[in-house]
């Protein structure tokens, strides 16, 4: 199906909004912790969040961008109508979520919407089962793995600390969670960003413009960059003060091996071109600082609600993408 030069920009302006929106959402997975310990203000922490969203991309190759592209759903697939149902089924769970302050998955909404969207053109053929059984392993092993990262970062915390005064410790780890931080802003860019990139890039190359071989444009790279850079510096601060301070307490030292534990998670992600939910990982790893002090130091309750939206989102975001994809074949006909 080809589109006029007018319909593509659109769609392609749709798909940075949603990249603004992930930045916006997400805004927390990169700041709360810091917010939460008082290292930063937050508008000085979005700014420092902004800019390692911003240069991720010369960090991180396209592994990610390439796995939304084109594993996801078959390349072949994909037309400006299934575009458009995936990124309202994405935006439209993200604008719901964000409403009421639920740190859920931009990236599961993306793929959830990029999902139902595919299956509504042509069934369950659509499915490149490779790519979603990646992801929805993603839902369970980032979790699990920022979790026992940031458990192994406590004890070495507590070990190389034995000498220091609790002032000392605060005080070294307010430094140092300035670098953690930036290394999971980093590594937040590098995954997230990229989601979006892949869609315009199998947008642009249902349309033969991309010289009939799947690619990242360079400018495509940059946009969405910079569209994920302005959505974090907006902030999203009920999500930021769920996640900084709702689940549990956090002290510098606490913050620093959960963005650690979470960083070290989405780079070896990015590496792998697994796209994994930022909001999934820092989650696990915030969980795990606060149950290595005492089981009832992490508030289960809103931990297991935020588990709720994990699996919710998915066939939610899929179902409007379907919908949204029914709405514009109808209306082109």
């Amino acid at each position: 199906m080809t589109i006029s030069f007018t319909v593509l920009v659109l769609l392609i302006g749709v798909a940075l909004l949603f990249d603004f929106l992930n930045g916006l959402h997400d805004a927390a997975n990169s700041i709360a912790t810091v917010v939460s310990t008082r290292v930063l203000k937050p508008h000085h922490a979005v700014l420092w969040a902004a800019f390692f969203n911003f240069i991720a991309f010369t960090v991180f190759g396209l592994h990610v961008a390439n796995t939304v592209g084109k594993g996801i759903v078959d390349a072949q697939v994909i037309d400006p109508q299934v575009i458009f149902g995936a990124l309202m089924g994405a935006i439209s769970w993200n604008v719901i979520t964000w409403r009421f302050g639920i740190p859920s998955s931009s990236s599961h909404a993306l793929i959830g919407g990029l999902l139902g969207a595919g299956i509504a053109k042509v069934g369950p053929s659509a499915i490149v089962w490779s790519g979603v059984r990646n992801t929805i392993a993603g839902i369970f092993v980032s979790p699990a793995v920022g979790l026992i990262l940031a458990l192994a970062l406590v004890l070495v915390v507590a070990w190389t600390s034995l000498r220091l005064t609790p002032m000392g410790v605060d005080r070294r780890y307010r430094k140092l969670q300035l670098v953690s931080a930036a290394l999971y802003s980093l590594g937040h860019g590098g995954n997230d960003a990229q989601k979006t990139m892949g869609i315009i890039a199998v947008l642009l190359y249902s349309q033969g413009m991309l010289g009939g071989e799947f690619h990242i444009p360079f400018w495509v790279i940059l946009a969405c960059q910079a569209a994920m850079a302005a959505g974090t510096m907006s902030g999203g601060w009920k999500i930021v003060h769920t996640m900084g301070s709702k689940i549990t307490r956090l002290t510098p030292a606490q913050g620093f091996c959960a963005e650690t534990g979470g960083a070290i998670t989405l780079f070896l992600a990015n590496v792998g071109g697994i796209p994994v939910s930022s909001t999934h990982t820092i989650t696990g790893a915030i969980v795990g600082v606060g149950s290595a002090r005492r089981l009832s130091a992490v508030r289960w309750n809103v931990a297991s609600r935020i588990v709720v939206a994990w699996i919710v989102t998915l066939p939610a975001a899929g179902l409007i993408g379907a919908l949204c994809y029914e709405a514009t074949r109808l209306l082109a006909r």
